[in-house]
Formats: C-alpha cells, sequence, structure tokens
C-alpha cells in the first residue's frame, strides 16, 4: 500500500490531480499503475505528447512494423498505436472510475488537429473514436474553437463524454458551458454517465500576457506581470459556479447530471522566475481538475501547498483583469493568439510525428 501524498490531500479539497501524458513504457512497466497508487485520478494526452511517446525509443517499432507489413497505412497506423495506448490507461484506470462513480478515471484521447476549423469533420471523428474505443471512461477531446461548440452540444446530446480542450478566453468559456446544458437538454434519459470537462490553458495566458505587459513597459504594466493566468482562471471558476445552479441545472440534476468540471490545463510554469506550483497552488477548489506533467506532480507531491485557494477572493481576480485592459492589455486578443498557435502547435506535432513514420515504413520496407 503506498503512503497516502500530497495528491490524495487535494482530492479530499474536491479536486482531482490527472497526469498529462501517457507512453507505452509506463503501461508495460507498471509505471502508471505507480503514479495511481500515488494519487493520479485520470489521464490527458494531446498529439503532442503522442509524438514525443511514439517518436522516440522502440516501443511501437513491434506494433507499428505489424501493422505497416499488414499493408496498413502510415496513418492509419498511427491512430492504432495511439488506441492500444489509450484502451491500456482506460483498463488501469477503470477501477478508479468505478470506485468514483463515474466522476475520474478517464483518458482522453483528442480529434486529429487539422479538424480544429472543421465543425463537421470534428463531428465526424468524435463519433467514430468514442465507437471505435467503447469504454466509460474515455473522454474525446474537441478543441473550444468558435468550430468545435455545435459539435460539443451535438456529441453531449448524443450521451458521448467530451474534454473541451484549447479554451483561452471567458467568453468562449461560457459558450462552451452552454454547448454542454444544451447538449444535456437534448439527450435522452438518464444523464449521469454523461461526463464533460473544460480545460482552461493557464501558463500560456501569462506567457503571451507577461510579453505584451514588458512591451508596454510603464510601472504599472510591469506591476501586472504574472498575474494573468490565475486571475482569469479564479474569475472562470467564479462563472463556472454561477452557471450549475439555479433552475434550468436543477431540472438536469432531476435527471442525474454532473457539473462540467473546469480543469487547469498548461500548469507547468514556463517562467522559471515563478514558483514551479503555482498553477496547482492557487487553484484548488472543489469540482475541478488540474492535469500536470510529471515535472509538476513531482514538485507538488514535494513541495506544493494544499488549501483551498480558487475561490478565495474573486473580486480580486477581477480587479486585476481590469488593470490588464486599464494598462493597454486585450485579453480577447490573447486568446486568440494562443488558439492559433495551439491549433498550430498539435498540427504540426502530428505531421512531424505521421513524417517520421512514414521515414520509418520505408526503412521497414528495405528491410
Amino acid at each position: 500500500m503506498t503512503d497516502r501524498t500530497r495528491l490524495h490531500d487535494l482530492h479530499d479539497l474536491g479536486q482531482s490531480p490527472w497526469m498529462d501524458n501517457l507512453r507505452r513504457g509506463w503501461l508495460t512497466s507498471g509505471e502508471l499503475a505507480r503514479w495511481v497508487e500515488r494519487g493520479i485520478r485520470g489521464l490527458t494526452s494531446n498529439p503532442s505528447i503522442f509524438q514525443k511517446a511514439i517518436s522516440t525509443g522502440t516501443d511501437y517499432d513491434e506494433q507499428f512494423g505489424r501493422l505497416i507489413d499488414g499493408g496498413t497505412s502510415v496513418t492509419d497506423a498511427y491512430w492504432s498505436l495511439v488506441a492500444s495506448d489509450i484502451e491500456g490507461a482506460l483498463a488501469l484506470l477503470r477501477p478508479v472510475y468505478d470506485a468514483s462513480d463515474g466522476i475520474d478515471g478517464f483518458v482522453s484521447v483528442e480529434v486529429a488537429p487539422a479538424l480544429a476549423r472543421d465543425s463537421a469533420g470534428t463531428e465526424s471523428a468524435a463519433r467514430h473514436l468514442h465507437e471505435a474505443i467503447a469504454e466509460p471512461n474515455l473522454y474525446v477531446k474537441i478543441p473550444g474553437t468558435a468550430e468545435g461548440i455545435a459539435p460539443i452540444q451535438t456529441m453531449i446530446g448524443e450521451g458521448r463524454s467530451i474534454n473541451v480542450t484549447l479554451i483561452f478566453s471567458l467568453d468562449r468559456y461560457a459558450e462552451v458551458m452552454e454547448a454542454y446544458l444544451a447538449g444535456l437538454e437534448q439527450a435522452q434519459g438518464d444523464l449521469s454517465r454523461i461526463s464533460s470537462v473544460a480545460s482552461f490553458f493557464i501558463s500560456r495566458v501569462d506567457t503571451e500576457v507577461d510579453r505584451r505587459l514588458e512591451e508596454i513597459g510603464t510601472p504599472a504594466a510591469l506591476a501586472l506581470r504574472g498575474q494573468a493566468a490565475i486571475a482569469q482562471a479564479q474569475v472562470a471558476y467564479a462563472r463556472f459556479r454561477a452557471t450549475f445552479r439555479g433552475e434550468r441545472w436543477d431540472a438536469l440534476v432531476a435527471r442525474g447530471a454532473r457539473v462540467q468540471r473546469p480543469l487547469w490545463a498548461s500548469t507547468s510554469t514556463k517562467n522559471p522566475a515563478y514558483p514551479d506550483t503555482s498553477y496547482v497552488d492557487l487553484l484548488i477548489g472543489p469540482d475541478t481538475v488540474n492535469t500536470m506533467p510529471e515535472e509538476t506532480v513531482d514538485a507538488f507531491l514535494d513541495h506544493g501547498t494544499v488549501a483551498r485557494t480558487v475561490d478565495t477572493d474573486a473580486s480580486a481576480a477581477q480587479a486585476t483583469l481590469d488593470a490588464l485592459a486599464t494598462v493597454g492589455v486585450d485579453l480577447d486578443d490573447v486568446a486568440q493568439v494562443l488558439e492559433d498557435q495551439g491549433v498550430a502547435a498539435f498540427a504540426k506535432a502530428f505531421d512531424e510525428l505521421i513524417g517520421a513514420l512514414d521515414t520509418k515504413a520505408d526503412t521497414l520496407g528495405e528491410a
């Protein structure tokens, strides 16, 4: 039996610690099982994570070789590799799902990044992934782009669980929550097994806002560095609380509905001047998820602070956002830039991985 850790303490305060990583070696070596014993309660993945996992080392070579030898295309082989990892993680985390009555134990897989601006393609791909990997603790990730909103509502309406990713603005977050509510209203029967999280990206907001504050250069602007991401997430949490209450929500709860939890993503600090656990320590509270890369989990286990912080002063958080506007930071523009960068980064990682697999397939063919 593994000793109690800060991750267990985090869960006692209502926040679920998840891991933002997945690779074949974790499944075969027992490493993922050890993380679960230490308190990890779910997994997220994205195209960049799989690009790193599959393109380094030899863990995937045997399966990839068999697929190519059998006539499978490189792109289809990639999805088979991904599905194998996701299915292995789903099985390992199924006990967490069952023990939590379907709150945790989820594993996320993302639709192809090229679909981020394609509503119809996103809907079709999300449906296909849910049908191909038909497990109750699967989240299919749909980007929270303007084009992603309708597919989110449709998938929820069909009873499919969704992780909405790449959320960078409060306005888009409001649209995501509305899509979830409207989808639940369209769904038939018991709603208790329809689940969703809304992944609000954190550290990238500070990176972009700090860059702009340094360009502005005034003392008032420079004093706001490192504050935007936490403030925006804390205001988002207040809006989450306000949305999931009242008559409309009560009617859905009567049918078994569960809140769409905010998920804090991109929680490793990019600026070494900031504490390495700040995007965990300052966003702790009920009905939330924090998905962390290994180094952030390790840092939090070592010296993180466990206390309810996400809603200690929502008015101060809003004042920070107001101050950013006053010095000339347009958070709507920040969000659009970050969304475009995020979509492009995932597409680039996917294209690079397919290129590397093409090369590997050619090498296998020459052998």
